[in-house]
């Protein structure tokens, strides 16, 4: 097995082909593990071999990280942390020991924005580039994308590989790029006008995004399903392309299907998580592209098919800065699905529905905002944009607040009828409980109250104090 691998830069699918790659996408699960064993092997002997982090990290393990026998082996090697790649840097800026190849063959530098501790720095080689591009390509094309379509990706162009993760991917497979971006003020307003224009029929954002052009459009006079082109929308930074009345919303209002896409920045190619039109929900985990395992939050061991865990990412073929048993902190569960696109990978189910720092125990239920979040959009009085309240007082329990928007037109109707508010807020209130099992504060504001995103929303506001 040539490693890393050379792709063939001239080589596209014909597109009624619903496979990049047939071999790779539906090799029986065994044969799929001997080869990213093979894969395993060489990045992990590579790094080991080039990385003075690597070297240190792997010191006391008890297997030989150039000679691991079987994916069990690879298993033992220890999980790669967030804090870990901030201490590294912090001691050896800007990139740590991470990188395998000369400094000047970095090609491209992105990383994190350093809103919750020291920014990570990601150093990426011309090689690993190109990969990146064919990876994202074929993912891409699992997910419906073909050369004769027009993507607007509506995501920021900065530090935050995911938009040009998105861009390099489409240029790849040969599609029509328009790098539209986002985040400048009145630029929504703007994209609504290029729609309109350009017709264009794929959209990267996030859902956040994807439902504020919506609103946007409509204020400006426009029916985002009958005025603009879009047949497919991937999204990326948020879980709501798999949650369930998140999902319908946003096709029904668009008239297209969506995909949910998404690991991690530092593990880009971070489309190796990735839904297709046939998954009503969810994400396949393109498991040659980024290995991923599934392990208990506490214990930090594997877990099988079926259970629920935090998803731990490897790189497979990169070369400048590998990420190896990198810890997500995300929340998901995987099992195998018999799905129409013939794939045989395992799949995320419900795609990532929380993160372990994000997950809200409220007498002793664990409640995800997400969950929150589908039942909202499955009211027909929401009003579109949520906001959940976390307060503790010294020596008691945490107490959670639903602050949600009413729709206008049924604030309108309401807005000087004490009672029937409280008719809305006991819907809300008993849906709820019901969904989430636990009873919650709910408390009713009028549509707009929240500002919208062009990025990824932050719903949480924890105003908890120490006990």
């Amino acid at each position: 097995m040539e490693w890393p691998p050379k792709y063939h830069t001239d080589y596209h699918p014909s597109p009624e082909q619903e496979y990049w790659s047939r071999e790779l996408e539906t090799m029986s699960p065994a044969d799929r593990d001997k080869t990213i064993l093979a894969k395993l092997q060489a990045q992990v002997r590579y790094a080991y071999q080039n990385s003075g982090f690597y070297q240190e990290f792997y010191k006391d393990v008890k297997v030989d990280p150039t000679n691991l026998a079987n994916l069990e082996e690879f298993a033992q090697l220890p999980i790669l942390t967030k804090e870990d790649i901030r201490h590294e840097q912090e001691q050896h800026p800007p990139y740590g020991r991470f990188i395998c190849v000369p400094i000047q063959e970095i090609f491209r530098v992105h990383g994190t924005s350093g809103t919750t501790g020291r920014p990570t720095v990601f150093g990426i080689g011309k090689d690993d580039w190109d990969r990146i591009g064919e990876a994202h390509a074929r993912i891409l094309w699992g997910a419906g994308l073909r050369p004769d379509d027009t993507v607007m990706v509506a995501a920021v162009f900065s530090l935050y590989v995911g938009s040009w993760g998105a861009l390099v991917g489409a240029e790849r497979l040969g599609a029509t790029c328009f790098p539209f971006g986002s985040g400048a003020p009145g630029q929504t307003e703007r994209a609504v006008e290029w729609c309109t224009m350009v017709k264009p029929t794929a959209l990267y954002a996030t859902p956040s995004y994807a439902l504020y052009l919506a609103e946007t459009a409509r204020q400006m006079g426009f029916n985002p399903k009958e005025d603009f082109g879009f047949r497919f929308m991937f999204f990326s930074g948020e879980p709501g392309a798999s949650v369930p009345a998140t999902k319908r919303l946003i096709e029904d209002t668009f008239g297209c299907y969506i995909v949910d896409q998404g690991s991690m920045a530092e593990m880009t190619p971070w489309m190796s998580n990735s839904g297709c039109k046939y998954l009503d929900s969810g994400m396949h985990l393109w498991q040659d592209i980024v290995y991923t395992e599934m392990v208990d939050p506490r214990t930090r061991l594997n877990l099988s098919l079926g259970e629920e865990g935090v998803p731990v990412y490897s790189h497979t073929e990169r070369t400048s800065q590998p990420m190896i048993r990198y810890w997500s902190g995300d929340i998901a569960r995987w099992d195998m699905v018999d799905c129409p696109c013939g794939r045989s990978y395992p799949t995320l189910i419900k795609g990532i529905y929380g993160r372990v720092d994000d997950m809200i125990i409220v007498r002793g239920q664990n409640v995800f905002p997400s969950r929150i979040e589908d039942v909202l959009r499955g009211l027909h009085e929401f009003g579109g944009e949520f906001r959940l309240v976390l307060e503790r007082e010294p020596g008691h329990m945490d107490n959670l607040t639903v602050q949600a928007e009413v729709s206008a037109q049924e604030y309108a109707t309401r807005e000087f009828n004490p009672a029937e508010f409280e008719q809305i807020r006991e819907r809300f209130t008993t849906e709820l409980r019901r969904a989430i099992g636990v009873s919650v504060g709910v408390q009713l504001k009028p549509a707009g109250a929240f500002e919208r995103t062009q990025f990824k929303a932050r719903r949480i506001i924890d105003l908890r104090t120490p006990s």
